[in-house]
């Protein structure tokens, strides 16, 4: 039991730890009324009772359920019942399941023909790919406008255009996998430089809004609270992640 903690209350720390999330991810559900600390002490820091620990299992089934956090809220509040919470979430789920089915074919298609030496087309090679997924996290985050103006750049984009834009990041985090497994410091000049590569990238996709320190230490933070960006970089080998935050982390006090 963690210093401070009474009987029956778990610390931040301990709670995340139980729970297999971050203390970052709590402290930003209670930023948004989700889950509010049973008390805080005089220390400063936040403390959970059980009645915490079931409210925090339910949000992570309705996120493992893939609601958004703005949905869960609703639910939570009682403005919206479970019942028509997951009816509305079965309908995105069928959704997703026919852009899976047709990012399969899509990728079929481009291994048969890569194999008989046929010509791509890139409708074909695309089909299914949809960056829209993202679309309450980013209004969450952003607001709207940051989403609407990323959207609108996007779907102006050629189909090459995408393509280079997917493979500089897809390069990038292969770099980031390559300097942690050859044990470089995060605040190494090679892996600053890195960095820098993906602040300019992250640049191009916000449409010549500045990178802000605090919103550049956020999407770290947020590459490491939430495992589906986590991923993309621990491909490349675990603690990959922790390590591209980290890196972004230092690059923002030093740059930003």
């Amino acid at each position: 039991m963690a210093a401070g903690t009474r009987p029956g209350e778990w610390s931040i720390q301990d709670l995340a730890k139980a729970a297999g999330t971050t203390s970052r991810a709590l402290r930003h559900y209670g930023q948004l009324g989700l889950l509010t600390p049973s008390r805080i002490g005089v220390n400063g820091y936040r403390y959970y009772d059980q009645d915490s620990l079931v409210r925090l299992q339910r949000i992570l089934l309705l996120r493992e359920l893939g609601l958004g956090l703005p949905a869960i809220a609703e639910v939570l509040a009682g403005q919206r019942d479970t019942a028509t919470a997951l009816r509305a979430h079965l309908g995105l789920l069928e959704q997703e399941q026919d852009r899976i089915r047709r990012r399969i074919e899509s990728v079929r298609t481009t291994l048969h023909k890569t194999e008989r030496g046929e010509r791509l087309v890139a409708a074909e090679v695309f089909d299914g790919f949809d960056h829209t997924r993202y679309k309450d996290e980013v209004i969450e985050r952003w607001g709207k406008d940051a989403y609407d103006s990323g959207d609108r750049w996007w779907r102006s984009m050629t189909d090459a255009d995408k393509q280079r834009f997917q493979q500089t990041h897809l390069d990038i985090a292969a770099d980031y996998g390559r300097a942690h497994a050859a044990g470089l410091d995060p605040d190494s000049a090679e892996v600053q430089a890195i960095v820098a590569r993906h602040r300019e990238w992250i640049g191009v996709g916000w449409q010549g809004r500045a990178v802000e320190k605090h919103a550049f230490i956020g999407l770290g933070e947020m590459y490491v609270a939430d495992p589906r960006f986590g991923r993309n970089y621990d491909v490349h080998g675990a603690g990959t992640v922790e390590f591209v935050r980290d890196a972004m982390t230092i690059y923002a006090e030093t740059n930003l």
